[in-house]
């Protein structure tokens, strides 16, 4: 499991939010539309604190989060947030790991 978040991506957050840093993000799979990692899965953001963290990131002020029951989503998959230059709007990008033997 790899998660990049870049400071554009960090700004809309920030923005989205308008809560006080530092604050806690939970990142978590979403039974909802077509999803392009997990068919019938889409990653939704909550602002929330921890109860069973399985992976944890800060970044400029914000600590994002992953449940230790919400990993499989990630599991094996490079995830990387930045900004989507045409709608401003936060793009994220799965890039499946290759396991090296």
């Amino acid at each position: 499991m790899f998660i990049s978040i870049d400071e554009r991506a960090t700004t809309w957050f920030n923005k989205e939010f308008e809560i006080k840093k530092p604050f806690t993000v939970r990142m978590f799979p979403q039974y909802a539309g077509f999803g392009e990692k997990h068919k019938g899965f889409s990653l939704a953001f909550s602002a929330e604190t921890p109860s069973n963290a399985g992976f944890t990131k800060e970044v400029n002020g914000i600590t994002f989060f992953v449940e230790g029951n919400d990993v499989w989503f990630f599991e094996d998959t490079q995830t990387y947030f930045s900004i989507n230059d045409l709608s401003n709007e936060i793009q994220i990008t799965f890039k499946e790991e290759i396991a090296v033997n």
